[in-house]
């Protein structure tokens, strides 16, 4: 599993909180959906291993990929504090995640200030990335989209070490269409000329990143410098 760095350590009585808040472990397969769109969950989560998306769907069927959910992330946030979810989450991988109670998020945020911010602090990050990803599909060429997308979450999932056993990131093209808005047929055809300029190629399950500094010199993208990050 994933190793994080935390800004700070727990005191005593945020352990005791954690730990009470905390109701065990769920393994999830691939292509588990861990949380439904409309529904109402009784828990939040936390990524352990794996990976998964969220994404919506329109009535006619077509889905829009979010984001990705790697080791770290949580999982359920919006339903913990609005209500019902307005996304579901679908595994990619066989996924291991942390189960807590939804009851208890008002407490931590009464109670436990530093929790909180932890958990504030995450909401924020993944807007973060919300505003590349759609600046991303609003403003960058399609061959930009797809080179911005692979480097992402190849320096994601190295960072975490949740690429597979062929260096992969495990997405299919039809993933990659749904994530940048495009066709299959126009992604296949924007991913071969990525193939063609040896950047990326094709494995079993999955997109191996041959040239990372190539593809983020394409999307015109500047990774943020890395910083430790709460784990909850």
């Amino acid at each position: 599993m994933a190793k994080f760095n935390h800004f700070r350590a727990f005191s005593d009585e945020e352990l005791a909180f954690v730990s009470g808040f905390k109701t065990g472990e769920l393994v999830a397969d691939r292509g588990t959906t861990v949380l439904l769109e409309g529904s109402d969950s009784a828990h939040l989560y936390t990524v352990l291993d794996g990976w998964g998306f969220r994404f919506k769907t329109l009535n006619d069927g077509r889905r829009q990929i979010l984001n990705y959910l790697l080791p770290g992330d949580l999982v359920g946030l919006q339903s913990s504090l609005l209500g019902e979810m307005q996304h579901s989450v679908e595994t990619l991988t066989p996924m291991t995640l942390c189960v807590f109670e939804r009851e208890k998020m008002p407490v931590l945020f009464e109670k436990h200030a530093s929790l909180g911010f932890d958990v504030t602090w995450i909401a924020a990050r993944e807007e973060r990335i919300l505003d590349e990803h759609l600046l991303s599909i609003g403003r960058r060429s399609a061959i930009e989209r797809a080179a911005y997308l692979l480097a992402f979450l190849y320096r994601r999932a190295k960072m975490l070490n949740q690429l597979n056993g062929q260096n992969a990131i495990p997405l299919t093209q039809q993933h990659i269409a749904d994530t940048l808005g495009l066709s299959i047929v126009h992604t296949n055809k924007t991913l071969r000329k990525l193939a063609d300029k040896k950047m990326i190629a094709w494995r079993d399950r999955g997109c191996a990143v041959l040239d990372f500094d190539g593809l983020s010199e394409i999307a015109g993208w500047t990774e943020a410098p890395s910083t430790n990050r709460p784990f909850i």
